[in-house]
């Protein structure tokens, strides 16, 4: 190694060595641990890691099916509402979904309800309501045909029975914490929980219609996705009667209601308002969301009649 001395005046007395010559290698690469550059491969290793490529790639595609030959979900089991109008629009009520049904007030919602409930307990099912705001008639419930002793009752806005000094201070307490509407909303959120995990229910429905809809609408989507998933591969109907959809894409099947507008009888007309007598109302039904039949639910409407108890 040859090596040159230079000598400046900025550094008197002061020498620096510069190699002339590169440094050698400190870890040179072992002979034997050198890979061959691919041009160097022979021919046979490159053809058989070609072909080993080649039958990876074709075992994969044998495993994915076309979209044409995927196996379809069957569809659930549709049970009679006890409308025949709802019937021949929706096909009826599925099984092992979720159906919301709702609408404004006087819109034929208690209607539904107790004609689903009459026609379930008729064929031998045990139902249940989940009741928010203690809203169900039992003399209208029976006069609908429901069969009681095959109906579970879930009254969420009663509190048990207690002595009148221990009750007046819960509700005091209560009152200062919680609202009676979220208290309500929360015991019903708790009962149907109980009623999908125990199952053996032909028809489950939770009545949120006398809720105010913020109030309804605090229910955070994981749960009715919690509910969905539970009712899923039951016989179970679902029903959620409100105000407005708040379950979203939860629901396989969301029917919304309104009271039709029309002219009384000529006879009616001419009788005083306070001399009229309530017989019935023309109740209108349109699907808006169905994932039953796998296409977009069509703009059609239905109409039916919700007659009173007296007027048959």
């Amino acid at each position: 190694m040859s090596s040159a001395v230079i000598s400046t005046s900025a550094a008197q007395g002061r020498f620096f060595v510069f190699d002339t010559e590169s440094p050698p290698e400190v870890c040179p690469p072992f002979a034997g641990n050198a890979r061959k550059p691919a041009e160097a491969q022979p021919a046979s290793s490159v053809r058989a890691a070609q072909s080993a490529i080649s039958s990876q790639k074709s075992t994969i595609l044998a495993n994915v099916a076309p979209a044409s030959r995927l196996s379809l979900r069957p569809l659930p089991e549709m049970i009679s509402s006890g409308i025949a109008a709802i019937d021949s629009l929706a096909g009826g009520l599925p099984r092992g979904c979720l159906t919301e049904i709702c609408g404004p007030a006087s819109s034929g919602r208690t209607t539904i309800l107790l004609a689903a409930l009459a026609a379930a307990t008729q064929r031998g099912e045990v139902c249940a309501v989940v009741d928010a705001e203690d809203a169900l008639d039992p003399q209208s419930a029976v006069a609908a045909g429901i069969e009681l002793d095959r109906l579970l009752w879930v009254r969420c806005a009663e509190n048990p029975p207690q002595s009148p000094s221990t009750e007046k201070a819960k509700s005091k307490a209560r009152s200062r914490s919680q609202p009676h509407d979220e208290h309500s909303l929360e015991q019903l959120l708790r009962a149907a929980d109980l009623l999908l995990e125990s199952g053996g229910f032909g028809l489950i429905a939770l009545d949120l219609c006398d809720l105010p809809p913020q109030t309804a609408r605090r229910i955070p989507l994981t749960t009715w996705f919690r509910f969905r998933r539970a009712v899923e591969h039951t016989p179970t109907v679902l029903l959620v009667f409100e105000r407005q959809s708040i379950a979203g894409s939860c629901s396989s099947l969301l029917i919304k209601l309104g009271a039709a507008e029309t002219e009384p009888a000529a006879e009616e007309r001419k009788k005083p308002t306070h001399a009229r007598l309530f017989t019935g109302l023309e109740i209108t039904a349109e699907v808006l969301r169905s994932r039953i039949e796998r296409k977009p639910a069509a703009s059609v409407v239905a109409t039916f009649v919700g007659k009173t108890a007296w007027a048959g």
